[in-house]
């Protein structure tokens, strides 16, 4: 295929030749240029349409898999996508294994290609029959007529970057670039990439990037497998918890390791920065990099890979109420909370109404406070504990409409009051405040969403 091609005979030819990006704002304090080599420009949006066609052609040139056959494989989703379109084309069956720790899209795409997805436990050892790893393996030798691709020992994952990433990477440096940096899970794209590069020129300086959990970075430093390094850990696509055949550790120079936060950080900051809509690896590839920032000069040339679109990871890097739960965002004002909290319905009640209805609604949604209506605008509130010495005065008052027995209304904040500042609002007596938004649209935060948001940051 050439980059100049303008029709294309099926989806496969569109694989390969994707851009190279110069980024801006997220290295702005790196002494060197930095370029990222976009690959959700491929048709599956991610680099492993790549090797998983090479991985395919080169089972069907040797007869592992006949027409009409099975694709096996476990995969974190990517590969699965890059195969799922190959079979499409080439008229075979997909059965892949993933784990629960990937993203709801991931496994949806899949499905939508006309795959049999199989989710598996993450947090369990490669060897327990029920991890993706053994059940893919266990299938391929029920399911006839099948080929398990075995994506970490099948050499052609790094074949295909040493015949295409790599020399495209190169051509468009101009023979220029000094350092790769690659968020590394089988080694296929590192040591492939890697490998052509280093062959062009020996002293260009290969970084894999690496995450907390994974067990590959003690690995690379001293060749041991240290199971005591391997722990979950939420990144998608990077890590592993075993050493997959393609590494080859004369193709890279240098491992480090990035934390859960910072990668998913960093992506949402490549997003809105860069204009770039990037999956969690890219993240974590880039902070790693911003992280040996002190190994740069002026004269580098820094080449990043972005793996994959960040479409596949909406329910998780990209929603703020997941990064909130997980203590991923900085929660600084009101409106950074309520971001993270996500829809939540603001209950009300008319003035009209009766205290007993009012307290039935507490115990409904398990509340303690709640704001006063009288048409569109918020006259007042009604809480547990005013309402607790009220009637333990007056039993009647259940009776009664709401107006007689409210409060002042809950204090309305600013959107960008700083969290520190609500200490002042909610207290005893008053156990949350109210919000506006641009929109008009109303949001409570309590003294719980508060704690909860500080206890995660």
């Amino acid at each position: 295929m050439t980059a100049d091609k303008k029709v294309y005979d099926n989806i496969l030819d569109t694989i390969g030749n994707t851009p190279l990006i110069k980024l801006h704002k997220t290295v702005a304090d790196l002494p060197c240029p930095v370029y990222a080599k976009v690959e959700f420009f491929n048709p599956g949006n991610s680099i492993k349409d790549r090797m998983a066609l090479k991985m395919l052609e080169v089972a069907e040139r040797d007869g592992r898999i006949k027409p009409g056959g099975t694709i096996i494989e476990g995969t974190s989703g990517n590969t699965g996508m890059g195969l799922a379109l190959a079979a499409i084309q080439k008229g075979y069956r997909c059965i892949f294994t993933t784990t629960d720790k990937q993203s709801k899209e991931k496994v949806d795409i899949l499905k939508a290609f006309g795959a049999e997805v199989i989710v598996c436990p993450t947090n369990v050892e490669p060897e327990d029959p029920k991890s993706y790893y053994s059940v893919s393996k266990r299938l391929a030798t029920e399911v006839p007529n099948s080929w398990y691709v075995n994506q970490y020992d099948n050499l052609a994952n790094r074949l295909a970057h040493y015949e295409q990433t790599g020399p495209e990477i190169w051509e468009q440096t101009e023979g220029k670039i000094t350092h790769l940096v690659v968020a590394t899970g089988t080694g296929g794209t590192i040591t492939g990439t890697g490998k052509y590069l280093k062959e062009k020129n020996p002293n260009i300086q290969v970084w894999a990037i690496d995450s907390y959990g994974s067990l590959l970075t003690k690995w690379f430093n001293t060749g041991e497998i240290d199971m005591k390094e391997v722990h979950p850990y939420i990144t998608e696509g990077i890590g592993e918890d075993f050493v997959p055949e393609n590494y080859d550790r004369d193709c890279v120079d240098y491992f480090e390791k990035v934390t859960d936060k910072d990668g998913a950080v960093m992506a949402r900051r490549i997003a809105k920065e860069e204009g770039i809509f990037v999956g969690y690896s890219a993240g974590s590839a880039l902070s790693g990099l911003k992280q040996l920032k002190s190994k740069l000069t002026k004269d580098d040339l820094v080449v990043v890979i972005f793996h994959d679109h960040g479409s596949r990871y909406v329910g998780k890097v990209y929603n703020d109420e997941w990064m909130l739960d997980r203590g991923f965002l900085d929660v600084n004002t009101v409106q950074d909370l309520i971001g993270g909290l996500g829809r939540r319905r603001l209950v009300t009640i008319d003035a009209g109404e009766t205290v007993q209805k009012a307290m039935d609604l507490m115990h409904q949604y398990d509340i303690e406070q709640i704001p006063v209506t009288k048409g569109s605008a918020i006259a007042g509130s009604v809480s547990q504990h005013g309402l607790f010495k009220k009637l333990m005065q007056d039993i009647n008052l259940k009776e009664q409409t709401v107006e007689a027995a409210m409060e002042a209304p809950i204090p309305l904040v600013a959107m960008d009051t700083p969290l520190e500042r609500l200490t002042s609002y909610i207290n005893k007596e008053n156990g949350g405040v109210l919000a506006k938004d641009d929109s008009g649209d109303y949001h409570i935060i309590t003294k719980y969403d508060v704690l909860n948001a500080l206890s995660k940051g």
